[in-house]
Formats: C-alpha cells, structure tokens, sequence
C-alpha cells in the first residue's frame, strides 16, 4: 500500500501537470486566433476562385490545357498528407494517418501505384514505417509556412503530373470547421475536373461573365495557380484544426487533473485517518496492558 509520503508525491506531481497543461491550452488558443483570422481570410478567396474556375472550365473543352484532361487509365496516384509537426493534440494527428493509409490500401486494390507527399512531422515518421514511398517530405514547418510553401508544393506536383511521373494528385488534410469540430478530408487537386466543382458549387443563377482576350488563355494562366490555392488552403485549414484540436486535449487534460487531484486527496485523506486510529489504538491498548499490569 501506497504510504502518506507517496501519495503526497503523486498529488503535487498531478498539480505540477496540471499548470502544464493550463499554459499549453493558453498558448494553443492564442495560436488558433492568429491561425483562425488567416484560414477565415483566405476561404472567400479559394471559394470565389473555385466559382470562376468552374464557370471558365464550363466554357471550353477539357483538351484546351493538360490539366483538365482526366487520363484514360490512372496508374499512379500522389497522395498529399498534411498533419502537424507535434503531437499532444488528441486524435487529430492519428485520424489524418488513418485516412491517407486507408485510401492509399484502396488506390492499391484498384491495381494503382500509390507514393506520398508529407508535409508536417508526425504523418512523416508514421509513413516511414509503412510499404509506400515518400518521394518527398516537409517538416518543421507547419508554424512558420506561408503561400511560397504551396507554391512549391504545387510546382513540383504539376511538374510531375505533366511528365506523365503521376497520373493523380489527391490532398488529404484537416478542414477546419469551427473550435468544436474538425474533419478529416480529401480532395483531388490533379486533374482539375470541373463536374467535383459543380457538385461542390452552390445552386444559384447562372452568371454571365465575358472574359477577355479568350477562356482558354485565362485558364492557362489560372489553372497553375488554382493548384497552389487548394493547395495552401488545405495548409492552412490544417494549421487551424491542429491549434483547435490540441487546446481541446489540453483542456480535457486539465480536468483529468483536477479530477485524479480530487480522487488522489481522499484516498490521502482515508489513509492519513487511518493512520490516526492505528496509532490512537496502539496507544489505548498500551494504556490498557499497563492498568492489567
């Protein structure tokens, strides 16, 4: 059993863990404001974006540019991880390893080539123990990214795509949806298919827009670029979800704390009083044998 000195021990050592826990939740709150303010910035951008690009890719046939033709037969498959670089953010990191696992095991079963992209440590190290190959990875840099990142990613991806290197580029990352919730998603960046962005589209009234000089030259201009948005955007909503997911653990960590704290002082409590009736009986059978002496 457990003595007082023990137990002791144990409770400073849960209230040591607990102040821990309290600072972290501060300071991933006052990350996700900062992470929050950029993804709640950028979003109406991505999403006008995706309204044109549909609009344009609408207008003209898909031979026009090499990213929107859809290959008759897809042999290679690029999936795009993006977690966090540390952990101590609950499940989050776990669930977008699961989801790019789960779908590179169904890309396989399709009779597909299957390489990754990481980007943030965690899906890394999980990825190196695994059967596919990372043909190249991103780490330590989830807290200081900023566009030129998806640009890079998004260069070497179509530089890729249209070698005939990969034939499919599929994002898998954490989209933010508020403080409470986060979901794990994936998306295909590569190739551009108009019908995904109808669907995603909102139903509204067709508008006219004349686009000088010609739909084909603006598209060859913007597809490129559409590339690196989905792509920073999926950066930042991953970013976002990450800050929100470990202020939440750390939260819950701290009541844990509270709560082991509490239990952790009564079973002092009982044995500190036990401890008092052994010695106040010690003493009165002591008291006892000397009156029968």
């Amino acid at each position: 059993m457990a003595t007082l000195k023990d137990i002791k021990r144990k409770i400073g050592g849960v209230k040591k863990t607990k102040q821990i826990t309290k600072a972290m939740n501060m300071v991933a709150s006052a990350k996700l404001r900062k992470a929050q303010q950029r993804i709640e910035r950028f979003r109406p951008y991505a999403d006008k974006f995706y309204e044109m690009l549909t609009d344009l890719s609408s207008r003209t046939d898909a031979s026009v540019h090499p990213l929107l033709e859809v290959r008759e037969e897809i042999k290679k498959v690029a999936i795009v991880l993006v977690t966090a670089d540390r952990g101590l953010c609950g499940s989050f990191n776990v669930n977008l390893t699961n989801k790019a696992r789960k779908l590179a095991k169904e890309k396989e079963a399709a009779g597909k080539v299957v390489e990754f992209v990481c980007v943030g440590k965690k899906g890394r190290d999980v990825l190196r123990k695994q059967p596919w190959p990372i043909i190249s990875d991103h780490v330590n840099v989830m807290n200081t990214f900023d566009f030129t990142l998806g640009v890079e990613l998004g260069a070497k991806l179509m530089n890729s795509y249209l070698n005939h290197e990969i034939d499919e580029v599929i994002i898998v990352f954490g989209q933010f949806k508020s403080i409470a919730k986060q979901e794990t998603v994936s998306l295909r960046v590569l190739p551009i298919v108009s019908e995904t962005a109808a669907k995603e589209a909102p139903a509204a009234a067709p508008s006219e827009y004349i686009y000088e000089p010609s739909v084909e030259g603006i598209l060859a201009e913007l597809l490129p670029r559409f590339v690196n948005v989905q792509i920073y955007r999926g950066l930042l909503d991953t970013n976002a979800s990450e800050h929100a997911s470990r202020m939440r653990a750390m939260d819950n960590a701290t009541k844990n704390c509270d709560d082991l704290a509490k239990s952790l002082t009564l079973v002092y409590n009982k044995a500190r009083q036990s401890a008092i009736t052994k010695e106040l009986m010690d003493i009165v059978g002591g008291a006892e044998a000397l009156k029968s002496a």
